[in-house]
C-alpha cells in the first residue's frame, strides 16, 4: 500500500488533491483506495502501468541508440513522450530495436508486450497480417528478474531472437512450464529456480526476458 503522504511528497501537490486524484482512480477500476491506510493497484492499474512503462523504457532505448542522447537525458525526454506513442508504434519500434530488455540509463526490465504470443518469432511472422487482429493478453506478466524468492509462476513468454530462444528451450525453459524462484543473489546476480525437479541459475541477461505468469 501507498500512503497519500507519500504521494504527495513525490509529486509535490497539496494533499487533498492527491485524495481527489485516488477516489477518480478507484472509481475508474485502476486501483484499491482505502482513506487512511493508502492504495494499491488493481490487475487493471497494474496492466495500464506496465504498458506505460514499457513505452517509457522502450523511448528511452530508441533515444539513446538511435538518437544519440546521453543516458542523463533520457528519462526527462522519455516522460514527454511516452503517453502520446500509440500501441502500433510501441510494437513497431519495439522491432526496430531488436526486442531490448533493458533501458540504457538504469537498466532496469522492459516489460513484455501485451500482445498473445509466446515468443519474438510469432510477432514478427505475424507482423504483416496485421497485430491489430490477434487481440491482447489477458494475464499481466512479470520477468523472471523481477520475482522475489518463493514465488511461482508459469513461463508464458520468451522475449528474445531465435537463438536466444533456442538456448531457453534448451535449458527447459519453454512456455507452459512452471517454475519457482529459489534464490535471488545479490548485486544483479543470477537467480536459482527449480523446474522440474531440477534448480537452474540463470544469468540477469536471461532472466529479464523470461516473463511468466504469478501462480
Amino acid at each position: 500500500m501507498v500512503s497519500n503522504t507519500d504521494i504527495s511528497q513525490k509529486l509535490d501537490v497539496a494533499p487533498s488533491s492527491v485524495t481527489e486524484m485516488l477516489k477518480k482512480l478507484a472509481e475508474e477500476g485502476y486501483i484499491k483506495y482505502s482513506p487512511y491506510h493508502g492504495s494499491s493497484l488493481t490487475e487493471i492499474g497494474l496492466k495500464e502501468a506496465q504498458k506505460i512503462t514499457r513505452k517509457h523504457r522502450l523511448l528511452e532505448s530508441f533515444l539513446s541508440k538511435v538518437l544519440g542522447i546521453g543516458n542523463d537525458k533520457v528519462h526527462h525526454e522519455a516522460c514527454q513522450m511516452e503517453h502520446s506513442l500509440s500501441d502500433e508504434a510501441e510494437e513497431s519500434l519495439c522491432r526496430l530495436l531488436k526486442h531490448p530488455d533493458t533501458c540504457p540509463d538504469d537498466n532496469k526490465t522492459i516489460p513484455a508486450c501485451d500482445l498473445p504470443f509466446s515468443n519474438c518469432e510469432e510477432c514478427i511472422q505475424l507482423h504483416q497480417k496485421g497485430l491489430e487482429q490477434v487481440g491482447k493478453r489477458d494475464k499481466n506478466l512479470i520477468s523472471i528478474r523481477d520475482l522475489k524468492s518463493g514465488t511461482f509462476g508459469k513461463i508464458s513468454f520468451i522475449r528474445g531472437e531465435h537463438k536466444v530462444l533456442q538456448r531457453l528451450l534448451d535449458m527447459g525453459l519453454t512456455p507452459g512450464t512452471k517454475i519457482q524462484v529459489v534464490k535471488i543473489a545479490p548485486m544483479d546476480g543470477p537467480v536459482e529456480v527449480a523446474v522440474r525437479g531440477s534448480k537452474l541459475a540463470i544469468g540477469k541477461d536471461i532472466a529479464c526476458n523470461v516473463f511468466v505468469e504469478l501462480e
